[in-house]
């Protein structure tokens, strides 16, 4: 198959050294692509700025903010089989983006923003109906109830929920605790392990997706 794959932060500048972000290492989504290389698809990564080297034999398109990455998706949008949102796309901006450096003097106590571009809306409306989409949910609180939310609202065959409230699972480090929900009211808690053992289980359900969808065939 050929597999986009979406990781880690962006940022959404104010100035020429500060600028708005999360705390997304991209460790997720670069476990997805790796993992997708190792089977024999054909892996495409999106990847924000982190400190991580693209897998091996892995074709990787490097972007800074919402826009940049809208732009990334929605180029390669037709060429994918799968893709996998697993990108932390920051949901706001400022609204004026200044070109030298603010000085302590110039700037004002409160900040004017903007929402950034809705990647998931932008593609719901532009896939073809065998692709398969996948999104993820990165939560602090009732968890599953916003990723089945997200689920239906974008549209998607699969939400990766996971809680990064805890210290142990989520952004910045090497483990994560996730449940996989699908469109068709599937369930699957996974216990606390590697992201590449995650990763593992994610592509394994993409995998029994589209052998199930070619025996209704």
């Amino acid at each position: 198959m050929k597999i986009l794959v979406t990781a880690g932060p962006t940022r959404e500048y104010l100035d020429p050294v500060r600028f708005l972000s999360n705390r997304s290492s991209g460790k997720m989504g670069y476990a997805i692509a790796g993992e997708a290389q190792r089977r024999g698809h054909t892996v495409h990564l999106i990847s924000g700025p982190v400190s991580l080297v693209a897998p091996a034999h892995v074709a990787c398109s490097h972007i800074c903010s919402a826009r940049d990455m809208l732009d990334a998706v929605m180029a390669h949008l037709a060429w994918a089989d799968v893709l996998v949102m697993c990108a932390a796309v920051a949901d706001w901006r400022p609204r004026r983006v200044a070109s030298q450096k603010l000085k302590k003097t110039d700037m004002q106590a409160e900040l004017a923003l903007e929402r950034t571009a809705d990647i998931l809306e932008a593609v719901k409306c532009k896939r073809r109906s065998n692709q398969l989409i996948i999104g993820f949910a990165a939560e602090t609180h009732d968890i599953l109830k916003y990723a089945k939310k997200k689920l239906v609202h974008k549209g998607l065959d699969l939400i990766v929920a996971n809680d990064i409230s805890r210290k142990d699972a989520g952004f910045g480090v090497d483990t994560n605790a996730v449940t996989l929900l699908d469109k068709k009211g599937g369930q699957w808690e996974l216990p606390l392990q590697s992201k590449n053992n995650a990763a593992r289980s994610i592509l394994d359900w993409v995998t029994r997706y589209f052998d199930q969808t070619s025996q209704l065939r």
